[in-house]
């Protein structure tokens, strides 16, 4: 079993900057990664991280705006947020999966077994 608690979400202005935080505890898991969803949109991920090896990914979307980091010593990994926009509004989590497959399905939610409640991000204009 991994547990995973979001933090950090909150209301901005577009342009501004949001950095969330998970704090992951439990059993191993190969990879993390913070996935929204939209009112009335299906679930889509943002950026992931491979554990093991530290390899990052992200959707087009956010390339270039948001980073994935991850600190062992806390056990928490990181996404943070520059210029953010009004469609960066959405329901955040922070997801971890056990297995392997994580890796051929990084940024797809049914390669994640466990996840957090989430935490709001509004972007307003």
């Amino acid at each position: 079993q991994v547990q995973l608690m979001e933090s950090g979400g909150g209301s901005v202005q577009a342009g501004g900057s949001l950095r969330l935080s998970c704090a992951v505890s439990g059993s191993r898991h190969n990879c993390l990664g913070w996935f929204r969803q939209a009112p009335g949109k299906e679930r889509e991920g943002v950026a992931a991280v491979s554990t093991g090896a530290g390899s990052t990914y992200y959707a087009a979307s956010v390339k270039g705006r948001f980073t994935i980091s991850q600190d062992n010593a806390k056990n928490t990994v990181y996404l943070q947020m520059f210029s953010l926009k009004p469609d960066d509004t959405a329901m955040y989590y922070c997801a971890a999966a056990a297995g392997w497959s994580c890796l051929s399905q990084v940024l797809r939610p049914e390669g994640y077994n466990y996840w957090g409640q989430g935490t709001q991000v509004t972007v307003s204009s």
